[in-house]
C-alpha cells in the first residue's frame, strides 16, 4: 500500500455506544470505543496496510490515554499528537436504531482537540506527506478552522493531495449559524471532496450543478457522493459517473464513510497522486472505478461490525469480500 504517509488532522474522541435499553427506552450502559472521523480514517488506512499518521490534540486524561493507545495499537503514527492539561478529551454518545443508523450527542465544549494551533505542527510534519485529510468537524471553532486551512495550505506547499470529508454534524455547530459560508473556504482548498447524498443535498442549496461549479472554482478535481447501499456517484469538471455498491446487512454505520475515505486515500497515496493525477484518472476510468469499488467494499465491510476503530477491515479481508461479491 501507500509508501508516503496519509496524514489525518482533527478530532479523536470517545464514542460511547448504547448497550441495552430499559423498559422506558433509556440506555442501560454505554461502551467506550475510540473514534473521531479523521482518526477513524487514519486507522482505516493503517489497517489496509497504508502508512497513516494522525495529528491533533488529546487531553492528558484517561480518555486521552485510551485514544493514544488505540491509535498506536492500530499502527497509526502518533508523533503529531499533542497532549494538554488545559482541557479534557471529547465524548460522543452514540445510539443506534434497529437499522444500525446513528444518532449523536456530543460533549465537546472546550475540549482538547479545539486547542490545536499551527505552532503545534512539527517542523517536518508535512515533509513526506502524500495525502492530508480533514473534515468539517475541525471548522466549528474559528481558531481551529484557521489551523485546518493552514494545514491544507502547507500540504499543498509540499505537493500533497488534500482531502475533505464534509461529515456534517449539525449538533457541533451553534444553532444560530449557517455552516455553509464557513465551510466553502476549506472546500476550495480540497483536491478531493467526499459527501454523503444527504450532505450533497444540504450543500447544494441552488442545485447540484451550481454546487459542483462552485467547487470547480477552487482546487477540487474529484467529488465522490456516497449513499449507503445505493450507487455512489463521482464528479470531475470534465466527466462524471455512477457505480453500484455492495449490499450488506447493516449492524452499525458509525464509521462507514471514514472506512470508505481511508480505502480511497490509500489507493491515491499508493499512486503518489498529486492534484494533476486526478485529471489523468478520469481518462483511465477502469483504474478510477477500481479505486472507488475498493473504497466501497471497505465501507460495506465496516457496517457489518460495531464500533469505529474496531470495525475497520484489513486489506486481505476487503479483497476476499470483493472476490465473494464478484
Amino acid at each position: 500500500m501507500a509508501v508516503h504517509p496519509i496524514l489525518c488532522f482533527g478530532e479523536a474522541l470517545i464514542d460511547l455506544h448504547a448497550d441495552g435499553f430499559d423498559d422506558h427506552g433509556f440506555a442501560v450502559r454505554f461502551v467506550p470505543f475510540a473514534g473521531g472521523a479523521p482518526a477513524n480514517v487514519a486507522v482505516a488506512a493503517a489497517r489496509l496496510g497504508g502508512a497513516a499518521r494522525f495529528a491533533g490534540m488529546l487531553g492528558r486524561d484517561r480518555f486521552g490515554d485510551f485514544l493514544l493507545d488505540s491509535l498506536q495499537q492500530a499502527n497509526v503514527g502518533t508523533d503529531d499528537i499533542v497532549r494538554t492539561e488545559a482541557a479534557n478529551s471529547a465524548l460522543a454518545f452514540v445510539t443506534l436504531d434497529a437499522r444500525g443508523e446513528r444518532s449523536f450527542s456530543f460533549y465537546r465544549d472546550n475540549s482538547a482537540d479545539l486547542l490545536f494551533r499551527p505552532a503545534h505542527f512539527r517542523a517536518d510534519t508535512f515533509r513526506d506527506v502524500a495525502v492530508f485529510h480533514v473534515c468539517s468537524n475541525s471548522m466549528t471553532d474559528p481558531a481551529l478552522a484557521g489551523t485546518t486551512r493552514e494545514g491544507m495550505q502547507r500540504a499543498h506547499g509540499v505537493g500533497a493531495l488534500v482531502s475533505f470529508d464534509l461529515n456534517l454534524r449539525p449538533a457541533l455547530w451553534p444553532r444560530d449559524i449557517d455552516p455553509r459560508p464557513l465551510l466553502w473556504p476549506a472546500l476550495h482548498l480540497a483536491d478531493v471532496v467526499k459527501l454523503s447524498a444527504e450532505e450533497f443535498a444540504w450543500l447544494a442549496v441552488d442545485g447540484e450543478q451550481a454546487a459542483l461549479d462552485r467547487l470547480w472554482l477552487g482546487r477540487t478535481r474529484l467529488v465522490v457522493v456516497t449513499d449507503g447501499g445505493q450507487p455512489l456517484r463521482w464528479f470531475h469538471p470534465d466527466a462524471e459517473g455512477e457505480l453500484p455498491c455492495y449490499p450488506v446487512e447493516v449492524v452499525d454505520s458509525t464509521a462507514a464513510g471514514d472506512a470508505f475515505v481511508g480505502g480511497l486515500l490509500c489507493c491515491l497515496a499508493e499512486l503518489e497522486a498529486g492534484a494533476e493525477r486526478l485529471d489523468h484518472l478520469v481518462t483511465e476510468l477502469p483504474r478510477l472505478h477500481a479505486m472507488l469499488r475498493f473504497a466501497a467494499a471497505c465501507g460495506a465491510l465496516t457496517v457489518t461490525r460495531q464500533g469505529s476503530f474496531a470495525a475497520m477491515p484489513r486489506g486481505d479481508e476487503v479483497l476476499a469480500f470483493m472476490e465473494q461479491q464478484a
